[in-house]
């Protein structure tokens, strides 16, 4: 009788499994007949679409985004991907780019956007800043952060970008009289987590003098359990990967118990009159008192951003740093060109004022067009749920769009000889490029930290360009990794020597 009974469940839990895969196929086939008009690559099967490309682009240490450009090349300007019975459509037609960028109506897509809140089930990037989908949740979180990261403010942390940069030279002068080859991104990386964490935090931590600092393999954990997590969703399957899982897990602990700590010593010493840095963090407890920002889950939120700022805001300014140094030692009349306008700017002082940055005219076009080859943050979506005709096609709502500035800037269609490094793109006279540059995305989720980052790499690199002279050790790979932002697959080798 129990066997009978056992038999007739195992039947019926059968029968129901293959009706639920019936109907799920039958869906599937529904989405495919809805967006297959659009153009786009051959899928790789019915129920997974494209992830086996994406898996093995990802085994083969290939670049992701090349393959994005290919099929941008091949398949024209809106083309379609799919994942299961996920849609998403590349888009990169500048008029369709300005409509759905530019207007707050287009949120992100909660898809791709909350799969970052966890990271293998442990918090790591919540409702911050970046990942924020709800527009209310994401102003009133913007509100509170936008004074602190003002022109007017961030004026008074040249001090900090000296200071922190003085070290960098310091140790490029150690490395000079070795005669050692020097791993800049290492250097960089370093340069610009000690800036966030004083500028930011009130913390000095000197990087620099730290040879294997848990915080920095934290941060590197992350990215790499981002990029692993989001593009391939069995990877936690298999239980060769648990152990690198679990790493990534405690390193957003680490990220968001630091995070915790700092946050809760200064809030304890602004409430016991104590004098306190004059910082960001000060700066926004201050403005979320005035808010009367005060319960639990505002706690939470500053605490998602304090990790969002250390993700966004250190590394992505280390990889433009590096593929910029990368590209100066690759063109010896730009590095020339470069060096003599900072050497006419700053003489011999060694402090650069707020108003000296103004005056670093080609300095500022080699960045921006460092940042138009390589976009260290390398794309964004949006939701679509409205149909809408994008260059001639008509796009079904209820699917994600994607913007790739990886793809957009490096189209010949936008940019003539886009492989060629060439700051002229960005001379005064030239003509500007017309939504199809944005390495800190557009519209009213265009990045905070834009005006921070760009202020940073002015004083990294024009101390550099004064103090030493560098050339790029031969042999070493000029490829992308991808770590969820892009960097220098060599780290940027160079042999330095001090200027005479």
């Amino acid at each position: 009788m129990i066997s009978e009974w056992v038999s007739f469940m195992m039947f019926y839990l059968l029968a129901a499994v293959f009706s639920a895969f019936l109907a799920y196929c039958l869906y599937l086939r529904h989405v495919h007949q809805k967006y297959d008009h659009l153009p786009g690559p051959p899928r790789d099967n019915f129920l997974l679409g494209h992830i086996p490309s994406f898996r093995r682009a990802m085994k083969s240490k290939s670049l992701l985004h090349d393959s994005f450009l290919q099929w941008g090349e091949k398949y024209g300007p809106v083309y379609r991907m799919n994942s299961f019975h996920y849609v998403m459509i590349m888009v990169h037609c500048p008029e369709a780019t300005k409509t759905i960028m530019m207007s707050p109506k287009y949120l992100k897509d909660p898809f791709v956007y909350k799969r970052l809140f966890n990271l293998f089930g442990k918090r790591f990037l919540g409702n911050g800043l970046i990942t924020a989908v709800d527009h209310d949740t994401w102003y009133r979180q913007r509100r509170i952060m936008d004074p602190a990261f003002s022109s007017s403010y961030l004026r008074g942390s040249m001090g900090t970008f000296n200071e922190m940069s003085e070290r960098l030279m310091d140790k490029l002068e150690e490395i000079a009289e070795m005669k050692t080859p020097a791993v800049m991104h290492d250097l960089v990386n370093c340069v610009t987590l000690d800036v966030i964490c004083k500028v930011a935090f009130g913390v000095d931590l000197n990087f620099l003098m730290q040879t294997d600092s848990p915080f920095q393999n934290a941060v590197e954990l992350c990215l790499k359990g981002m990029v692993l997590d989001i593009r391939d969703p069995f990877f936690r399957l298999f239980p060769k990967n648990w152990k690198i899982i679990q790493q990534v897990k405690d390193a957003a602990e680490l990220l968001r118990k630091t995070g915790h700590k700092w946050i809760q010593n200064r809030k304890t010493a602004v409430e016991n009159g104590e004098d306190v840095p004059q910082d960001i963090l000060t700066q926004i407890l201050r403005t979320a008192d005035e808010e009367k920002v005060t319960n639990a889950k505002d706690d939470e939120l500053m605490l998602d951003n304090f990790v969002t700022f250390f993700i966004a805001g250190q590394e992505t300014t280390a990889n433009q740093l590096s593929f910029a140094i990368m590209e100066l030692g690759r063109h010896p009349e730009i590095y020339k060109r470069a060096k003599a306008e900072v050497d006419e700017v700053l003489g011999t002082k060694r402090d650069i004022s707020y108003e000296d940055l103004g005056k670093f005219t080609y300095l500022s076009q080699v960045l921006k067009e460092t940042l138009r080859l390589y976009p260290t943050a390398p794309g964004t979506n949006r939701w679509l749920h409205e149909d809408m005709v994008i260059n001639g096609l008509r796009v079904p709502g209820g699917c994600s769009v994607a913007f790739s500035s990886y793809v957009s800037q490096r189209l010949e269609m936008f940019f003539k000889d886009p492989l060629k490094f060439d700051p002229e793109r960005f001379d005064v006279n030239a003509p500007k490029p017309y939504y199809c540059y944005y390495p800190f995305s557009l519209g009213p989720r265009i990045c905070l930290g834009q005006v921070f980052s760009q202020m940073e790499a002015k004083v990294v690199l024009a101390k550099l360009l004064q103090r030493f002279e560098f050339s790029l050790v031969p042999g070493q790979s000029f490829s992308i990794k991808d770590t969820g932002t892009l960097r220098p697959m060599s780290g940027v080798i160079c042999n330095i020597k001090a200027c005479s």
